[in-house]
């Protein structure tokens, strides 16, 4: 900084000031200042270059429950999303159920100088926690478009509706889900769809058991769901999938012989499953390429108007068979 005063023939305090946008900074001192820096080659950090250019070419990413594979997957698409336009990804985590949390990771964000924010945080509260603070940057919101936010999803009840048709059209009247955690918003989502999907072809309502997200969770529904006289499971997401397989396996029962699974994410590893599972697919890549594009969008004061949601697919594999 010593260096940077010499050169523009100002104090270190005015340097001070230029990298902390201090209002009573002339313009004409700033940009000798801007201009010192720049003959230097001072490495300022993002804030700082944001002062001069009102550009830091970063984005913001808010994340809650990052280790599950739909956050960790839209965090790494988003960094890859950013990159091919040019700009870099500044990431903030906290816990999903503190708000004070969520505030100050917003916080650390905002003094970096993202231009923008992607909010990667799949439960209600987080948001809510949100709509309290008046930010300053764009905000764009991932996998909670239908909960009135401003934002970009895949259609998680269209994916449900997918996962169901399949069985159905299987022939598949007695249908069970094996539902995400409640507090979830595209759990919740994914649960409209499947009952939106079952009526819609006048079929009884099945019923739902509730996992977390685990391998762990799934095999653990093997009992509820043996009992509950359904042949044919839709799992929440493709782990949960994974566990319900492998416990139907131990206490004998065929999949899709005497049960058909379905899943939800063609994970990378669903393809190797035994029986392989026929699952719905989320892009997570064209989510995210267009979640940055509305997120600059919106800092360059040209915000679009609809954030329409990306379709999900079904991925036809080995795990649905006709009843027996």
């Amino acid at each position: 900084m010593r260096d940077v005063a010499v050169l523009a023939g100002v104090s270190r305090q005015t340097v001070s000031r230029v990298l902390n946008d201090h209002p009573e900074v002339a313009a004409e001192t700033r940009e000798r200042v801007l201009a010192a820096m720049t003959e230097l080659g001072y490495r300022m950090n993002n804030a700082a270059r944001a002062l001069g250019t009102r550009r830091s070419r970063t984005l913001g990413v808010l994340a809650t429950d990052a280790l599950h594979y739909g956050p960790s997957r839209s965090i790494a698409a988003l960094e890859a999303a950013a990159r091919e336009v040019g700009y870099w990804l500044s990431a903030a985590f906290a816990d999903a159920g503190d708000a004070d949390a969520v505030i100050a990771a917003v916080d650390h964000l905002v003094m970096q100088g993202v231009e923008g924010i992607v909010v990667v945080a799949p439960h209600a509260h987080t948001l809510d926690a949100l709509d309290e603070l008046r930010i300053g940057v764009p905000v764009v919101t991932l996998h909670a478009a239908d909960r009135g936010a401003r934002g970009l999803s895949v259609d998680q009840a269209a994916g449900a509706r997918l996962a169901v048709a399949a069985l159905a059209d299987a022939g598949h009247t007695r249908i069970a889900h094996l539902a995400g955690p409640a507090d979830w918003l595209e759990a919740e989502s994914r649960t409209q769809g499947f009952a939106d999907e079952l009526a819609a072809r006048g079929l009884a309502a099945g019923p739902v058991f509730e996992g977390d997200w685990t391998a762990g969770s799934g095999y653990a529904a093997v009992d509820a769901v043996r009992k509950s006289g359904v042949t044919a499971v839709f799992a929440a997401n493709d782990q949960m999938a994974l566990g319900l397989l492998g416990g139907l396996h131990e206490v004998g029962l065929s999949v899709p012989g005497d049960i058909s699974v379905v899943g939800f994410d063609d994970t990378p590893d669903a393809a190797y499953y035994w029986p392989k599972l026929t699952t719905v697919r989320q892009d997570f890549s064209e989510l995210a390429r267009r979640a940055v594009a509305a997120v600059l969008a919106d800092s360059d004061g040209a915000p679009a108007s609809d954030l329409p949601p990306v379709a999900p697919v079904l991925v036809t594999r080995d795990s649905v068979a006709p009843p027996r």
